[in-house]
């Protein structure tokens, strides 16, 4: 299966790897090699996932955060890649965008 991620999920990717680097050197590196590597897995195990708000969710094993995606055909679409610990109100919000 092909993987596509939307720019609104590049960008909460590049927020996280501001957060982590900020916290320790080399750490927002680690934070976008470990959510790459679990976007990449979608390639196979795509469906697999608890559906959540219109979404699959996939949760990362590394680090708080979830990739919401969905399949359409043959394709994977990545639409949001989350922090777990923001208030649920927030994900829901910005989800329904």
């Amino acid at each position: 299966m092909r993987v596509k991620i939307l720019s609104v999920a590049e960008d909460d990717l590049e927020e996280g790897y501001r957060f982590h680097e900020s916290q320790a050197d080399g750490l927002g590196t680690y934070f976008l090699d470990t959510l790459y590597s679990d976007i990449d897995s979608l390639a196979y195990f795509a469906g697999m996932h608890r559906i959540v708000l219109g979404y699959h969710r996939l949760l990362s094993k590394r680090f708080p955060f979830a990739v919401y995606y969905q399949i359409t055909g043959n394709e994977v679409t990545v639409f949001a890649v989350l922090d777990c610990r923001r208030n649920p109100s927030w994900i829901r919000g910005k989800l329904a965008k």
